[in-house]
Parts: C-alpha cells; sequence; structure tokens
C-alpha cells in the first residue's frame, strides 16, 4: 500500500486557504451540509426598480480543493491511481423584481500540479478523482482544466410557486447535485415547485439536457458514447447503462432525449413523511418510487425512525434496445450466447425495496438499513441520485444491479453539539453487498464488504475540511480466482465560502 503524497505545492494552496478561511469569521450567506449540498442563509431582498434588482443582488464565492488516491489491492490486474483539484465558484443572484430573478453560477477547477495528478495517457485508470478534470479534454487537448456556466436560469415566484428556467440543480430522489468533488452536476430545462397547498410540496421536471461534474459541456440525458463513439463526451456517468448508446439509439430514432421527475411530499400526518416520485426518459423507460418516515418519540431526548422505500421501474422500449444489464453486454448490438445471468435478455422491468431504522437525538444517530434489487433487470439512474442513497449506499458504491441485496449499519456522531470538540463531527458506514456470482459476465463485481469513515471539521462558519476513506475487502471473481474488486481509497476536501 502506497502512502498518500501531497507536494509543496498543494501544501502551499492549502495554507492560503487556511490562512484566509481564519481571517472571515462572519456568518455564513450560505452553509454546506454533509454531502456539500448548498443551503443559501442569505437572499437578495425584494426590490422596486430594475436598477436595484442588479445593484441589491448578492454574490457568493467558494474556494475548494480535493485530493484522491485510489489504492489497489492487487496490482496486477488494476492500476493505483491519484487526482488533485484546486478551484471553485462565483454564483450571482439578482434581487426579486416583482417576483422576477435570475441567477449564474460560474465554475471553475484545474489541476497544475503534474505530481498529483496521472499522466495524459492514463486518465482512463482514474476512479473517484476523475471529476476534478474533463477526461475528454485532456484525452482531446492535454487540458487538465475546467470552466463552465454550471447554472444560468430565469426564476419567477409568484404566491407559494417558483418556476426555474435554464440551467440548474435539482435536488431530488433521482438528479442531484452530488456536488463532492469541484464542480456540481446540473441540468438544463424548466422546474415548477408549488407548496400552495399546506404542508405538501410538489415539484415538476423537464430536462432536455445535464452536465455531469466532469464535464464543460450539457449532454444527453441518457446516451452512452456520442455519434464518433467516443465514451466521454456524453453521458458517461458510472451507472450509466451502456447498451444504450448512440449508436442502438440512434437506430431507433432515440439519440436525443429527455428526462422528466415529479415529486411530491407531504407532512399531513404528524411525524409521518410522504414522499413519492414518478420520473421518466420518454419512450424508453420510467418509474415510480414511493417512501415513508414515520418518527416515533423515545422519551426527550431520542427518536426511532423506520422507513421503508421501494422503486418500480418500468420498460417502455430502452430493454429491446440496451438489454437488461448497465454493462451493455445483452445490447442489440451484441451476440452473447448466454443471458450472462440475466433472467430476460430485453426486459428492463424491475424493482428495488429497501427499508431503515434510523435512531437519533441529535448528536448521536445510529441507523441499520437493507435493499434488495429484483433478480430481473439492472436499474437505470444515471443522473447522481443513487437509487439507495441514504438507506445502504456506501461512498463510490453502485449496489442496484439485478439481484443484489445489502445490509449497512452506520453511526454518525457530532462532537461539536455534544460539547466535545467545537465544529468536528465523524461517521463510519459498515456495508455488506452481496452481489449476483452469476452476473459477474455480464460486468457485475464480487461480493464485498465496505468500512467507509468520513471526518469533518468546520474551522469557521465559512471553512470546513474532510477526510474520507474507503476500505474495501472484496471476494475472488468466479470465473478466474482473481480479486479484481478490493482497494482502499482516501479523499482530503476544503472549503471556504465567502
Amino acid at each position: 500500500m502506497k502512502m498518500i503524497k501531497i507536494s509543496v505545492a498543494a501544501a502551499a494552496v492549502v495554507s492560503l486557504l487556511v490562512s484566509s478561511a481564519f481571517a472571515d469569521d462572519t456568518q455564513p450567506k450560505r452553509v454546506l451540509k454533509n454531502n456539500m449540498q448548498e443551503v443559501y442563509k442569505t437572499l437578495p431582498a425584494s426590490v422596486d426598480n430594475i436598477g436595484d434588482a442588479f445593484t441589491e443582488g448578492v454574490f457568493y464565492g467558494r474556494l475548494r480543493t480535493n485530493a484522491f488516491r485510489w489504492d489497489w489491492k492487487n496490482d496486477q490486474v488494476n492500476d493505483d491511481n491519484k487526482a488533485f483539484g484546486v478551484g471553485g465558484s462565483m454564483i450571482y443572484k439578482t434581487a426579486p423584481l416583482h417576483g422576477l430573478s435570475a441567477t449564474a453560477g460560474l465554475c471553475y477547477a484545474n489541476n497544475p500540479f503534474s505530481s498529483l495528478r496521472e499522466d495524459d495517457a492514463d486518465v482512463g485508470d482514474v476512479k473517484s478523482g476523475k471529476d476534478t478534470f474533463s477526461r475528454y479534454n485532456v484525452k482531446t487537448s492535454g487540458d487538465w482544466s475546467m470552466a463552465v456556466l454550471a447554472q444560468a436560469y430565469i426564476q419567477y415566484d409568484v404566491s407559494k410557486t417558483s418556476f426555474k428556467v435554464g440551467r440548474q440543480i435539482f435536488e431530488s430522489f433521482l438528479t442531484k447535485s452530488n456536488d463532492t468533488k469541484m464542480i456540481p452536476n446540473t441540468f438544463e430545462g424548466y422546474t415548477v415547485t408549488i407548496n400552495e397547498i399546506p404542508k405538501t410540496t410538489i415539484r415538476g421536471a423537464y430536462f432536455d439536457s445535464q452536465k455531469l461534474r466532469d464535464h464543460t459541456t450539457f449532454h444527453d440525458v441518457l446516451t452512452f458514447k456520442d455519434s464518433s463513439g467516443e465514451s466521454w463526451n456524453n453521458n458517461d456517468d458510472a451507472a450509466v447503462h451502456k447498451g444504450l448508446n448512440y449508436t442502438n439509439l440512434s437506430a431507433h430514432g432515440k439519440e436525443e432525449n429527455e428526462l422528466v421527475v415529479v415529486d411530491l411530499k407531504n407532512k399531513s400526518i404528524d411525524n409521518l413523511v410522504v414522499d413519492v416520485t414518478y420520473g421518466s426518459v420518454p419512450g424508453l423507460l420510467s418509474s415510480l418510487t414511493g417512501e415513508l418516515n414515520y418518527k416515533i418519540k423515545l422519551g426527550d431526548k431520542f427518536s426511532l425512525t423506520p422507513g421503508v422505500r421501494h422503486m418500480q421501474q418500468f420498460d417502455n422500449g430502452a430493454g429491446k434496445i440496451g438489454g437488461a444489464s448497465l454493462s451493455g453486454g445483452l445490447a442489440m448490438d451484441k451476440n452473447p450466447t448466454t443471458n450472462l445471468g440475466y433472467k430476460d435478455r430485453f426486459d428492463l422491468d424491475s424493482s428495488l425495496t429497501m427499508a431503515r431504522l434510523v435512531l437519533t437525538d441529535g448528536v448521536l444517530k445510529v441507523q441499520v438499513a437493507y435493499s434488495a434489487v429484483a433478480d430481473e433487470a439492472d436499474i437505470v439512474a444515471p443522473w447522481r441520485g443513487f437509487p439507495t442513497g441514504g438507506y445502504t449506499r456506501a461512498m463510490a458504491q453502485y449496489n442496484w444491479r439485478a439481484d443484489t441485496k445489502t445490509t449497512s449499519a452506520e453511526v454518525y456522531y457530532d462532537f461539536g453539539k455534544a460539547k466535545i470538540l467545537d465544529g468536528f463531527s465523524a461517521l463510519a458506514r459498515y456495508a455488506i453487498q452481496d452481489f449476483d456470482e452469476d452476473k459477474q459476465a455480464g460486468g457485475v463485481q464480487a461480493d464485498s464488504n465496505i468500512l467507509h469513515i468520513d471526518l469533518r471539521k468546520q474551522f469557521t462558519p465559512t471553512f470546513d475540511a474532510k477526510i474520507r476513506m474507503a476500505f474495501v475487502d472484496a471476494d475472488e471473481r468466479v470465473s478466474d480466482g482473481i480479486d479484481k474488486d478490493s482497494y482502499n481509497e482516501y479523499r482530503f476536501e476544503l472549503n471556504y465560502l465567502f
């Protein structure tokens, strides 16, 4: 196992961020949740003329750096890899004028230190750190920087309803910013949020393009590869369905697609939260997901919340094109001699069910969870929402392949709220992943156990550091008796908001 190394140049960048952060102890205009989602604390106040709409607008700045190290157990099969990114973002929101406002967000990332990255020819080896740069840009031009207008939308608010048009973040069960690297995952299209009904939120979204975190241009929401066959210039998410590629989809006139999301959250019954989400790529596939969480008070401090979630996936034409496996080995352009462990080669109907128990007192949180995918088809969700997220998913894991069962337990403790160590929190998660060995020929990994640890320190209201580690112990593959899936991963992150 190799040690993580940080160069003198990288240390200088870290030192600058730290010194700047400690110099600023003001209350933040926005804060970051543990999953790096942004929560705005200060928004521009409404104005009554167009001049003030711009002069009374608010800028939101962010400096950030991320370092990654991926250490495979079997160096004879896989190559260890590293990545580093430094950059930030500047977001501007105009003041609302008669309910009308605008937001623009420019993001930038770079790795100027060759010692902290792979060679240009080896960018395909990079795992979790790949989102600190664009693999396509490095491959085609040797450019390790990214600059993109990730957000650019017009917003109109009337009564308790909000409309947005343009490039935007949309946090939902299926779609998330997943902003844990350098640049968020965003979408282009139309959204509406309706809060007219008491204790109920209804939202709708229609997106005609997506920009994954390691892209500088917007691309299709589903199609893998572009017209030239380039894998990194369209939807190349780690969870993308590779059988739904440009060649196969264009043969059916479906190389350009839209994503529709409609969800509802209701809290009408005391202590009960009901969530329903419908998602669709019209003409190809859709899903309907329901979730219930009921909070039971246990004395003055603790509460116990049982939760259940069920996702039903419907094949509306994608199965006969891409096949049941995300790897693409059962697609229409392949000639497999078997179904690679899947029951029906051309059927994407499937389902995913999970349950959890959450015990918390606001300082300590303990959770146990279980999830199971039907032995039918893989779940298709390349929009960074993670179908098992919040239940059994551990860092960098994709446990929604067909017939996968996962059991997990996690403990979170806020040392700051406990008045032990100000601003410090820790999380430990252990997951047992039982994949279907018969589907390894279809790209499914071996069974594995993963220990995932997060350590976060909030030095000031505007500056924090985070260390993340994962230790994966996997079985050998059944076909050749070789361990191809065990590894250790290390991440270090700094964020400064201004």
